[in-house]
């Protein structure tokens, strides 16, 4: 979790210079049926990254089908009219590429790595996937072994998968983040060919996908080819607008215990919903990005690594997280690693303490400036992932944010101040939107008793 915190604050955090480059050198378009395309010029290396991000993640799954938007993911390297299942990422493979695809609870992706000359290759056999794929019950049935598998693999034989599982379940009353992405097994396990087609034909089409190029690349011939090769693609006619289920207000705070002899380290860890990364008003996640960074983003810096790690060492880890790239609501998150022999309601009271004694003596400007200074250094160093670049653009539009809200974040996160930060550090002092959860074992258990 403090290596995504980290990585959340260095994928959109730009220095000055930066920015201006990064801005003057990115293109946008919309072809006539609808598909948003984002060009990323970078001519240092003959390297281009070709992402296709569909705007519907598990969190737009209907009730009942958990998990079937990451069972089409699987299903989108089988064949289509044209190219036998697997060829697709073998024919990348021989062309010295790479590929692969994630799901997310407000997107799905796919990806491309390979030499810029192999761009038009790529978006032939991407635009044909996106409307052509043909399955059968076979292809179902293996497939869909293979998520359950995956599930039984990553989850079911992790305990704190499982447990961050029921705390989410938990966070979110009413929400559809509340439900795992790779889905309930019972549900994944009960769902059809025509459950995977239905889901395909109303989602997987231009007018619901971003398209991203990053690298070597002429913004003029990128758009040539996506005119050639994505245009001619229908789009879905009975597009649903993207409307979930509100989060009713929450009147309670929430306490859950899981006991699992697999655990090696007990720990606590509270959740609070957080706001989200919010078109053209994204100050409050900026606030909320310092204070993880600030508050429990290094053991040797942060507030409760210093306290609680170094100074009194009663906790063996400890951690503040946030991201703010989501469609809805979110959460931010404090975790505490006990030492041996230290309960977890100690630990617990140790979090709290740590969370008011921040409060009370306020912001140090002088560290504030020094973060902010990492976090300009850090995105310039990150110029040179393509893939991440292409990525953090991709992943804004495909959660209701805009080229100019990812141009403007690093201006916003500049522009934070003290105050801004201890009150959305004040917020997390009401209860009521909270999860606490212990995740122990049964020895540790038995010595609280």
């Amino acid at each position: 979790m403090r290596r995504f915190a980290l990585a959340t604050l260095a994928c959109f955090a730009f220095s000055a210079a930066a920015q201006a480059q990064t801005a003057d050198r990115v293109t946008t378009f919309t072809l006539d049926n609808g598909l948003e395309a984002v060009v990323i010029e970078d001519n240092r290396a003959p390297v281009v990254v070709h992402m296709m991000w569909y705007k519907v993640g598990s969190a737009d799954e209907t009730s009942g089908k958990s998990g079937i938007a990451h069972f089409l993911e699987h299903l989108m390297f089988k064949g289509t009219e044209t190219m036998e299942p697997g060829e697709f990422s073998r024919v990348v493979a021989a062309n010295g590429g790479s590929d692969n695809a994630f799901t997310s609870y407000d997107y799905t992706a796919y990806f491309q790595r390979v030499a810029s000359d192999r761009l038009e290759l790529m978006m032939r056999m991407e635009s044909d996937r996106m409307r052509n794929l043909v399955l059968d019950d076979e292809d179902m049935l293996t497939e869909r072994d293979v998520v359950v598998e995956e599930r039984a693999q990553r989850t079911d034989s992790n305990p704190g998968a499982l447990f961050s599982e029921q705390r989410r379940a938990a966070q979110f009353l009413n929400h559809p983040y509340g439900r795992p992405i790779i889905g309930w097994r019972d549900e994944v396990a009960a769902l059809t060919l025509q459950d995977a087609l239905d889901f395909y034909a109303l989602h997987y089409a231009p007018n619901n996908a971003v398209l991203v190029v990053a690298g070597d690349v002429d913004p003029d011939e990128v758009r040539a080819l996506a005119t050639q090769y994505y245009g001619p693609v229908p789009p879905s006619e009975n597009l649903p607008p993207r409307a979930r289920p509100a989060e009713p207000e929450h009147l309670s705070a929430r306490h859950m215990e899981m006991v699992d002899d697999r655990v090696s380290n007990p720990y606590v860890i509270r959740t609070w919903l957080a706001p989200e990364r919010d078109a053209g008003a994204q100050q409050d996640a900026a606030a909320y990005t310092l204070l993880a960074a600030l508050l429990g983003g290094n053991s040797a810096t942060s507030h409760m690594g210093n306290l609680l790690e170094q100074t009194e060492k009663s906790a063996l880890y400890t951690e503040a997280f946030y991201s703010g790239m989501s469609l809805d609501d979110t959460t931010f998150g404090m975790l505490v690693v006990p030492v041996p022999g230290r309960t977890l309601e100690q630990a617990e009271a140790d979090m709290e303490r740590s969370l008011k004694t921040f409060i009370e003596a306020g912001i140090d400007s002088a560290k504030l400036e020094r973060l902010k200074a990492q976090v300009r250094a850090s995105e310039i160093y990150g110029q040179d992932s393509l893939q991440g670049r292409a990525r953090s653009y991709g992943a804004a539009l495909t959660s209701g944010l805009t080229v100019e809200d990812v141009q403007m974040w690093p201006t916003i996160l500049e522009a934070v101040t003290e105050e801004q930060i201890l009150a959305a550090a004040q917020s997390l002092l009401d209860l009521n939107t909270s999860v606490t959860g212990y995740l122990t074992n049964p020895s540790a258990e038995e010595a609280t008793q």
